[in-house]
């Protein structure tokens, strides 16, 4: 299959690590003693390739598209009309992802990928969440009896995320998603690259209950029955992901490239960046993961990952709204690395030798 694939270099540059990790250690503080928000500023210096980091016009982004899955075979406890209601939501300035973006000061953007209805056009405003029109089709076909897409829908797709972000101003990318049956895609897309059983890493979703559930990874077993010879990272995309997830690997590889900060939520777009990183492994290195949801296979796929999530607060809303919840710790670490005091700048006696070696 044949898609989008930029050149992604490694950002390591052992001499800039240890410049920056010096940096962090001379500040006045005992070494270590801010933690996380050490290694998070560490990360970032490291992402953007700066002493003294600064995040310039982050911009929230929105997948959204609908999942013949979910028409079908019933696999969310939701009607697939709740996908553009919530796109609607979105762009009213109701749902929690706009209030937290307008709280952070993160311009929303709300890709229409492929709901299974036409969203109205709406005058640009300032300030204002503004809509993307990149419908590749209205919604995905039900992958247990096709493939989700086609090879070329899944290009076209991707070609269109990727397009978007070269669009948008800034040096940081904050993922969002939304589509009724998307938590399943991401089980099986996580499913079959990492060789876990489906039932480790299917929850309840938008909140289905035991029999739920049970129907969902009986669903979900015969999904990877009917692909079981589909391997490669772009036909497992294209035969059981969505139109939003597949519009999320491109923009990811795209910022990638152009070495912005990636901000991953949760289950949905971190599935989004294990197929980037299947393709382009260095993308990794540019990815801030904002939390550890509710879903249990969040957890195994960040383990796969090799992913320290920031906040570990039992989310499973999606929309973005665990990485506009984080945004503050990001522009915290950056403003920590530029503006404290070291020892030397302060006057400040720093610890002795002997102290830290004891």
């Amino acid at each position: 299959m044949t898609s989008f694939l930029p050149e992604i270099p490694s950002l390591y540059d052992s001499a800039h690590s240890a410049r920056v990790q010096t940096l962090i250690d001379q500040k006045t503080k005992p070494v270590g003693a801010l933690g996380t928000l050490e290694r998070l500023a560490h990360r970032l210096a490291c992402i953007l390739g700066s002493d003294a980091p600064q995040l310039v016009q982050p911009q929230m982004v929105v997948f959204a598209a609908d999942h013949g899955l979910a028409a079908a075979r019933g696999v969310s406890a939701f009607p697939v009309d709740v996908t553009w209601q919530m796109v609607e939501n979105f762009l009213a300035g109701g749902a929690a992802v706009s209030v937290l973006s307008r709280q952070n000061g993160l311009d929303l953007h709300v890709v229409d990928c492929g709901v299974a209805r036409d969203i109205p056009e709406r005058a640009e405003a300032p300030g204002q969440p503004r809509l993307w029109h990149r419908k590749v089709a209205y919604g995905t076909q039900d992958c247990s009896r096709a493939p989700a897409m086609s090879a070329a829908q899944c290009d076209a797709a991707m070609r269109h995320g990727a397009a978007l972000v070269q669009a948008l101003p800034g040096n940081a990318l904050l993922l969002g998603e939304m589509g009724i049956g998307n938590t399943s895609c991401a089980s099986l897309l996580l499913a079959r690259l990492c060789a876990v059983d489906v039932a480790q890493v299917t929850g309840v979703g938008t909140g289905l209950n035991a029999a739920g559930l049970a129907r969902k990874v009986a669903v979900l077993r015969e999904v990877l029955a009917f692909h079981s010879q589909v391997r490669e990272p772009l036909e497992v995309l294209a035969a059981m992901g969505g139109l939003e997830i597949a519009a999320m690997v491109g923009a990811v590889l795209q910022a990638a490239q152009e070495r912005r900060v990636i901000v991953v939520d949760g289950f949905i777009t971190t599935a989004a960046v294990l197929v980037a990183s299947r393709l382009c492994p260095a993308v990794l290195e540019r990815c801030v993961f904002a939390h550890r949801s509710g879903e249990p296979g969040h957890t195994i796929v960040l383990q796969a990952l090799g992913a320290e999530p920031l906040l570990d607060w039992g989310l499973r809303l999606g929309e973005g709204s665990g990485a506009a919840l984080a945004w503050p710790l990001l522009v915290s670490a950056c403003a920590m690395l530029r503006d404290m005091a070291s020892f030397a700048s302060a006057g400040v006696a720093g610890q002795e030798a002997e102290s830290v070696s004891a």
